[in-house]
């Protein structure tokens, strides 16, 4: 069991990447807190994953003081804090004619004041145990899609934050701050995401090599996977890093040769 006995706070986890994370955790020995929006969604994954291994949290994460009481029920339910995922996120279009401050400050608050307000929260327990932070990010940090615009610059201030307190937490605290760089993932929110876009319902079927080498795109469970290395000790001492998850270089690819596939 590579995460025994460890407790978790995994934000976002009623659905998706978040989902897979707390059950890949659970099935290596950890117990969670489950966030989310949908106390449905959110009592499903408590069931899936049993009462005794799993306490459900439904709040919207940047309401005040909602990053504590997170805090708090993992202390109340399981007694420490070993490790928190910064999950949730707003994955929403914009560009720079449909984007406004009152849009972009929404974005930013969800996708990297919340994850910051958690680790301040999370902090003190943290240091009690050893524990470590993951960030789930993007690979649209790097620069991001043009219909991505608030979001892409979200995360590449997510990942900025992550190399800065990967070194101070892990120097000054002995907290690990790491994060992950998902590509493009099948998950519930892309899904709808695709269909307003007016796609069929089975377009991730189809998805053209150039963006998918594989065939296929990438699987909540394969970022669930790269989440527990970073959340066991098998990581060691590593601090500060940024992974990228897709199965193409994102920075310095190759055009392809032939356009029609675009």
């Amino acid at each position: 069991m590579r995460l025994a006995e460890k407790v978790i706070i995994v934000t976002g986890s009623t659905t998706g990447i978040g989902k897979a994370i707390a059950t890949a955790c659970v099935a290596q020995g950890a117990r969670v807190v489950l966030h989310g929006l949908e106390q449905d969604l959110g009592d499903e994954v408590v069931n899936l994953l049993g009462d005794t291994n799993a306490v459900l949290h439904i709040e919207d994460i940047i309401a005040e003081g909602a990053t504590r009481r997170l805090v708090e029920l993992a202390l109340k339910s399981f007694g420490k804090v070993d490790a928190i995922v910064n999950n949730a996120a707003a994955v929403v279009s914009s560009n720079i004619e449909s984007t406004d401050l009152a849009f972009f400050r929404n974005v930013l608050e969800v996708n990297t004041l919340a994850p910051f307000s958690l680790i301040k929260a999370a902090l003190p327990y943290l240091q009690i145990t050893g524990g470590c932070v993951l960030n789930i990010g993007s690979v649209n940090a790097w620069s991001g899609e043009p219909n991505l615009f608030a979001y892409s610059v979200s995360k590449g201030a997510l990942m900025t934050m992550t190399r800065n307190l990967g070194d101070t937490l892990h120097r000054e605290y002995g907290v690990r701050v790491n994060q992950i760089n998902p590509g493009w993932v099948l998950t519930e929110t892309e899904t709808k995401r695709k269909k307003d876009h007016g796609l069929a319902a089975d377009w991730y079927k189809s998805v053209p090599k150039v963006y998918a080498p594989a065939g296929r795109i990438l699987w909540p469970e394969e970022i669930a996977a790269a989440a527990v290395y970073w959340l066991a000790d098998e990581s060691g001492p590593i601090s500060g890093q940024v992974v990228d998850l897709e199965q193409h270089p994102f920075i310095g690819r190759n055009p392809p040769k032939d356009k029609s596939t675009i």
